[in-house]
């Protein structure tokens, strides 16, 4: 399930979460299942990830991530597949249930809209890599990460909590996280570039080892100047930037080392992105 990946979807609708409870009342029990259909998504998106790599033969012997499921003979394609049907189960239903807390029904017009965002979700988890045209082998896994994990998880949790948008603003945030939750995703694929080129491209590809480095790097200063203009505007606290160094170690060891090396640095980035969520 990728354990280490799941603080990365939680920084998002915590943070959305936060800035709700801060100007409206919201129902801690809705926070809650935010967290949990939240949690189900990433754990899906994982899954998928890993079948998916699997069916098209990516994921092979000389992969330079950690070993999964599939990979090490502990699950069979159809156990797999059954468990992402499981998954699917529980982000529905932690989600409708989700929805009718927050609104008291699910036939009112935001919850549907509300649904079918969810749907969605779900759509964009499983097709990262599964099915005979996944957008994470055409390059487009960046721009949909930043979508789903930086827009939807942080501006979609607000609007779940409070029932409105009422602030233009909260695009910077939901924009900063999307940046880092972009940045996870690059280190993956600049460690796994030399096993994913012959089935698969990815923007790291495309740029080359030294031009997605660089590429890395903007969009972590990307991620910190939306997060600090917000603050700026809305006279936020300050103490995220405790976590500046942590970003600082992670785009060092980035530029450092390659292949199994860089694989520490993408908890690095998950949980310094989940702390710096927390104090924001």
């Amino acid at each position: 399930m990728r354990l280490r990946t799941l603080p990365l979807s939680l920084a998002g609708v915590l943070l959305g979460a936060k800035l709700a409870w801060k100007t409206w009342q919201v129902n801690p029990w809705v926070i809650l299942l935010l967290a949990l259909t939240t949690v189900c998504l990433q754990i899906l998106s994982n899954l998928s990830n890993e079948l998916g790599d699997v069916l098209h033969g990516t994921d092979g012997d000389d992969r330079q991530g950690p070993e999964y499921g599939l990979n090490s003979g502990q699950l069979t394609i159809r156990q797999m597949k059954m468990l992402i049907g499981g998954f699917v189960l529980l982000c529905c239903g932690f989600g409708a249930t989700m929805i009718w807390v927050s609104y008291g029904t699910l036939l009112c017009l935001p919850a549907i809209l509300l649904l079918l965002l969810g749907a969605g979700a779900i759509t964009a988890a499983m097709r990262y890599t599964l099915g005979k045209n996944p957008y994470g082998y055409r390059a487009m896994g960046d721009f949909w990460v930043f979508v789903f994990f930086g827009l939807v998880s942080v501006m979609g949790a607000y609007f779940v909590c409070s029932h409105t948008i009422d602030d233009p603003a909260l695009v910077l945030p939901a924009a900063g996280i999307g940046f880092f939750s972009i940045g996870v995703l690059n280190v993956n694929n600049i460690r796994d570039m030399k096993t994913d080129a012959p089935n698969r491209v990815t923007v790291a590809i495309k740029l080359g080892a030294r031009n997605a480095r660089i590429y890395h790097t903007i969009l972590v200063l990307l991620g910190w100047a939306a997060l600090i203009a917000f603050a700026l505007m809305r006279h936020g606290s300050w103490y995220f930037l405790l976590t500046l160094p942590l970003f600082a170690i992670h785009l060092a060891g980035v530029w450092k080392h390659t292949g199994r090396e860089l694989d520490r640095y993408l908890p690095m980035l998950v949980l310094s992105t989940f702390v710096l969520a927390l104090l924001y």
